[in-house]
């Protein structure tokens, strides 16, 4: 069965899509922990992180790495921070979270933002890649 991410991927969903190759794709997290919360996720499905192919692992962090640099010229923070967790969704993501304050990382803040200003901040993020 297909995880959302890959019915995000395949266009079965919609979502806030900031960045995207051949390989990877990364977008708004909707239930974000603060404002610019989004998810690297590769478009191989994959359960765990470290059952990756090393190369394939370490394009995800460059992908990763790349995206958080226009996060960070896009949304006012001290800095992003970076998770992997994957117990919700078996599919391969890296979050990446503009962070003020350590709770911005503890998955237990949720910040709400409406659809419009969703779609504003994924353009912006897009327009600093």
């Amino acid at each position: 069965m297909s995880s959302v991410f890959t019915k995000i991927i395949n266009g079965e969903i919609p979502s806030y899509k900031v960045a995207e190759d051949e390989n990877f794709i990364a977008f708004l997290d909707v239930n974000p922990n603060a404002k610019g919360h989004t998810l690297c996720v590769p478009k191989k499905e994959i359960n765990k992180i470290f059952d990756m192919e090393e190369e394939h692992y370490l394009e995800l962090m460059r992908f990763s790495r790349n995206v958080a640099k226009a996060l960070e010229k896009t949304v006012a923070c001290k800095r992003i921070g970076v998770a992997v967790v994957g117990l919700e969704v078996p599919h391969v993501h890296v979050h990446l979270i503009p962070l003020q304050d350590m709770d911005d990382m503890r998955f237990q803040r949720k910040t709400s933002l409406t659809p419009l200003q969703f779609e504003e901040l994924a353009q912006a993020i897009a327009g600093n890649m």
